[in-house]
């Protein structure tokens, strides 16, 4: 196929016609953590404190499996584009059974959730209360890989719609089911906090099964299903070389931000809940930067099959440009509204909303600048991944995380005193240090539009 060039409108037009129904998606599945986190912050403050530590350490696990689920999107999305339907079954073929490998393994740890909590230095109750939590939810594991396989093909085959109603219908389940068995309305027990896992749990099984229908019923040329047994050793090892360092790069990211929760637990409980509320908050206008990123990854993937340098390098700099309008725009909210935005997850009745909203508005006008740079860094490692280029952006987030963000985070939480809008403002500074060394690297590689040798990235 001959590049085609596009003019910043076409561009624009693309990313939004793919990036709004991910984009929407992904708000929709950002929902259910939204939900759980603001009725257990209405049922009880420690319950709260402990969902947010055990999220937080449920996800750094994920994350890492999620990198093969995530290496499945360039590549279907270049074979696609040079229409090899036998590429693209056995590109997600290998994607699910590495994500099915990878949650078998992964659970044994979770047993020892309370001992490893406590050891890190969380209070008992809220080790405790973890504990339970993560007794149920470690069953999620597989499901939510599968999920984030299933979806990788279809946005990489650009049937994004099914993903968006498939998690709007999934997020209300999830909000019936909490309501029911956090709070034991509508007959159904008392459950606090393992009604929270009980929701999670049940709505990705559900998640699984409605994607399987759909693809089974609209794509079936592609016979995913079909003798799904079948190993297929060089494909396997494409997306495992591929996807580990998307593992890891997202391990980095989500590590710390796992370490920023374990030393906001030294400051407090309260200063961890206050930042499990902004956390949330930033997250969720992340989940918009995500949308974007993953539209990136998609078209960067298409223009890699196509060999269109001048379409990579147009469509990287619209989706850029469009993260960080967002990005803008949601920082005059979050520096407009910080109290009011931290007081829809207080119960009115709590005894220590004060702290709560004084210690959560202080963290969410940081967060503005926050969300800024981490967009910027997401996108910039979604157009990465479309072009195929893992390892070294790999090696560039993990060295602005943990060389600079970190440190710089304790130095100023502790050794100067600032607390927990120290912790944060050290995050901002790892992350823009990241986007501006991942921008760099992107644009040094869309002059240089074939395929990188996996084997030799370093």
């Amino acid at each position: 196929m001959e590049p085609v060039a596009q003019t910043y409108q076409d561009h624009s037009r693309a990313i939004w016609k793919l990036g709004l129904p991910l984009i929407l998606s992904n708000l929709a599945q950002f929902a259910i953590h939204i939900t759980d986190t603001v009725m257990l912050g209405w049922y009880d403050v420690t319950a709260l404190a402990a969902s947010t530590i055990a999220g937080t350490l449920f996800f750094v696990i994920f994350i890492v499996g999620a990198g093969f689920s995530q290496a499945v999107t360039p590549l279907v999305a270049a074979a696609a584009e040079e229409d090899d339907d036998v590429q693209v079954r056995r590109v997600t073929r290998m994607g699910l059974w590495l994500s099915i490998f990878y949650g078998l393994g992964v659970t044994i740890p979770f047993f020892w959730a309370e001992d490893i909590l406590i050891a890190i230095g969380q209070d008992p109750d809220v080790a405790a209360l973890a504990h339970i939590y993560l007794q149920i939810i470690i069953w999620q594991m597989i499901p939510a890989l599968v999920v984030w396989t299933l979806k990788a093909f279809l946005a990489a085959m650009e049937h994004t719609a099914i993903i968006l109603w498939a998690t709007i219908g999934t997020a209300v389940l999830n909000g019936f089911i909490n309501y029911a068995l956090i709070f034991g309305n509508f007959g159904m027990p008392e459950l606090g906090i393992q009604g929270a896992a009980i929701a999670s749990l049940s709505v990705n099984v559900i998640t699984v099964l409605i994607l399987v229908l759909y693809i089974n019923r609209k794509l079936p040329q592609f016979e995913l299903f079909k003798n799904f047994w079948r190993s297929d050793a060089e494909i396997l090892r494409r997306v495992f070389m591929l996807g580990w360092p998307i593992g890891l790069t997202s391990l980095a990211e989500g590590g710390l931000f796992s370490a920023s929760a374990v030393m906001m637990g030294w400051i407090g409980a309260i200063e961890l809940a206050a930042h499990g509320i902004a956390i949330q908050l930033a997250s969720l206008t992340f989940m918009v930067h995500i949308g974007f990123s993953q539209a990136a990854t998609v078209r960067a993937g298409r223009a890699l099959g196509r060999r269109d340098e001048l379409s990579l390098r147009r469509g990287g700099i619209t989706a850029i440009g469009m993260s960080a309008l967002f990005a803008v725009l949601t920082s005059v909210v979050f520096l407009a509204l910080p109290e009011t935005l931290v007081s829809l997850f207080i119960d009115p009745n709590e005894p220590q909303r004060a702290t709560l909203l004084r210690i959560g508005a202080s963290l969410i006008m940081v967060a503005a600048l926050f969300q800024l740079v981490d967009g910027l860094q997401v996108l910039a490692l979604g157009l990465l991944r479309g072009v195929q280029d893992t390892t070294v952006p790999m090696v560039m987030a993990a060295v602005s995380y943990w060389m600079i963000g970190l440190p710089v985070s304790y130095l100023l939480a502790f050794n100067l005193g600032f607390g927990a809008v120290g912790l944060w403002s050290g995050l901002v500074i790892g992350l823009a240090v990241a986007a501006v060394l991942l921008l760099w690297r992107f644009w040094g590689r869309s002059v240089k539009i074939a395929p990188v040798d996996l084997a030799q990235q370093l």
